[in-house]
């Protein structure tokens, strides 16, 4: 039996969205949604989009993806979870997933068993930064206090990949990587353009994507960049995928701040993300 119809229209796409994440293994058309809302269909997915940021394909992708990933972590069946999830076949199941893991399902519910990852620590002028990455692209930027911390936070998130020291020869682009993001940080390669293997869902990459545009040396508010994503309302979601980054100063989340002008949280520490601004801010003044 259906439940009563609320009345807001954000009241009712947040109702959606709870049955959505309830029956995200089941067939739900955009129709079926509609008629849930009450609502035609046009005016549904507009309001969806205004409302969540996303479409509701989206919305249910990114809950699937969700369960999936959950699944395999849990040690399930690739079979069972690719069911479970709501995908109707295994090869959908890569067509759809695996450009969002990074890495195919069986490397991902193994923790990164049989990727490769080399690391390289090195000082920067704003701190300690590790980089790690694999023979597609960068995985890991981030800042830290010590070496020691930073592999730990390496290996969380990678339990069973293979992860090693770079050494010589290597990789023969990660060297390269690791160089132009000290250049970058010294102010002597303001365009940074690295290939990455990190995993979001589109709504999330659809904002790192956006923060990778604006220009060095500026900053943009957390609602210009909904607004940029065409997603205005979305202004906490963004928020929160500027929080989940895992590529500091790659993906320059850093430019992103509060419409007052103060700098909102980062990560890495607040002190962290003035001291980026401003040494941006100076060295593009300097080329001028």
């Amino acid at each position: 039996m259906l439940q009563p119809i609320p009345c807001s229209i954000p009241e009712r796409i947040r109702e959606i969205c709870r049955y959505i994440e309830a029956h995200s293994d089941e067939a739900l058309s955009l129709q079926d949604l509609a008629s849930r809302a009450a609502m035609s269909r046009f005016h549904f997915a507009r309001s969806f989009k205004a409302v969540v940021g996303v479409t509701p394909r989206q919305y249910l992708a990114a809950v699937r993806l969700r369960s999936f990933k959950g699944d395999l972590q849990a040690s399930k069946a690739i079979r069972d979870a690719t069911y479970d999830a709501g995908y109707g076949s295994s090869s959908r199941v890569y067509e759809r997933v695996g450009a969002r893991l990074g890495m195919t399902p069986a490397q991902y519910r193994a923790a990164g068993a049989g990727v490769e990852i080399s690391y390289a620590a090195l000082t920067t002028p704003v701190g300690l930064m590790m980089i790690g990455a694999t023979d597609r692209g960068v995985c890991f930027v981030q800042f830290g206090e010590d070496e020691a911390a930073l592999l730990a936070r390496l290996r969380a998130e990678y339990r069973n990949a293979a992860i090693e020291p770079m050494r010589a020869p290597g990789h023969p682009q990660f060297a390269a990587w690791v160089e132009a993001i000290g250049r970058h940080l010294r102010g002597e390669q303001p365009h940074l353009e690295l290939p990455l293997d990190i995993r979001a869902t589109a709504f999330v990459m659809r904002v790192w994507k956006y923060l990778q545009t604006i220009p060095y040396g500026e900053v943009r508010s957390y609602r210009e960049v909904a607004e940029g994503i065409g997603a205005p309302k979305a202004v906490r979601a963004v928020a929160n995928a500027c929080a989940s980054n895992p590529v500091a100063v790659v993906v320059p989340c850093h430019r992103v701040i509060r419409e007052s002008g103060e700098l909102g949280g980062y990560r890495w520490g607040e002190e962290r993300k003035r001291a980026l601004i401003d040494a941006e801010r100076s060295h593009k003044c300097a080329t001028r």
